[in-house]
């Protein structure tokens, strides 16, 4: 509490509420595809690498191998986010034009139903008419209520392929190359590709925990788990496999 005490003839103006806390950005375009770039690149290729490691211990051909595996993940991650995101952004531009088309053809069908939605959500009929007359007026903000009021999309906020594309690209990318990184410093085993594989993962999981519910040491130990259990499936399948072979 202020210890000052208003003089006679000050303006004394209203309390202001106050903010007591704030929302993280949960649907940013490049969240989803980051995290996910980063987990699967660093899965896929230590399970990778483990797979021809079991089957093939040269460490010339195990670091080839999971270079390409970098190269080819990384590229084909961006090419499935950009066509993923890109579809979505295209089917959402095509149902916004049939609603601009609607707000042309019918203004006064669309105004009562934006007046219904009001009513379904507990305004009373006569304040949701006036509200939704109100809105109406602007065919720009009209449009940009019903698509978010029918469609749950903001039409000025779609998100982009090419942040998605190259966010998956860099993320798996990062991700791939930390497997390969020991085989190209000179290491003759995966051991040294496995332990830091799975620090890689751990810490991860924990640096995504930031943005959950979940505790930093369950996303991290949620991670290690899942990674440790592809590296050890495609491990004893290359020694399977090269058994076979050979």
């Amino acid at each position: 509490m202020s210890s000052e005490i208003a003089k006679p003839g000050a303006d004394v103006h209203e309390p202001q509420p106050e903010i007591h806390h704030s929302h993280r950005d949960v649907t940013g375009g490049w969240l989803r595809p980051a995290v996910f770039g980063a987990m699967d690149g660093l899965v896929s290729n230590v399970a990778l690498i483990s797979g021809v490691a079991g089957g093939q211990g040269d460490p010339n051909i195990v670091a080839l191998a999971g270079l390409a595996g970098l190269v080819a993940g990384a590229f084909s991650m961006a090419a499935g986010e950009y066509t993923s995101v890109a579809s979505q952004s295209e089917l959402a531009l095509a149902e916004i034009q049939v609603e601009r088309a609607e707000l042309h053809r019918r203004p006064e069908a669309e105004q009562a139903e934006l007046a219904q939605l009001y009513v379904a959500r507990g305004v009373d009929k006569e304040l949701a008419e006036q509200v939704a007359e109100q809105l109406s007026r602007d065919p720009e903000r009209a449009l940009e209520i019903h698509t978010r009021e029918e469609l749950g999309i903001n039409p000025h906020d779609l998100p982009s392929p090419w942040v998605a594309a190259f966010s998956s690209f860099l993320a798996f990318a990062v991700g791939a190359f930390v497997p390969v990184l020991p085989y190209l410093l000179g290491a003759s085993s995966v051991w040294p590709s496995l332990a830091l594989s799975m620090a890689g993962l751990f810490l991860c999981g924990a640096v995504v925990s930031r943005v959950t519910a979940r505790s930093w040491w369950y996303s991290g130990l949620r991670q290690f788990l899942l990674g440790a259990a592809a590296a050890g499936i495609t491990y004893v399948f290359g020694s399977l496999v090269d058994a076979g072979l050979g």
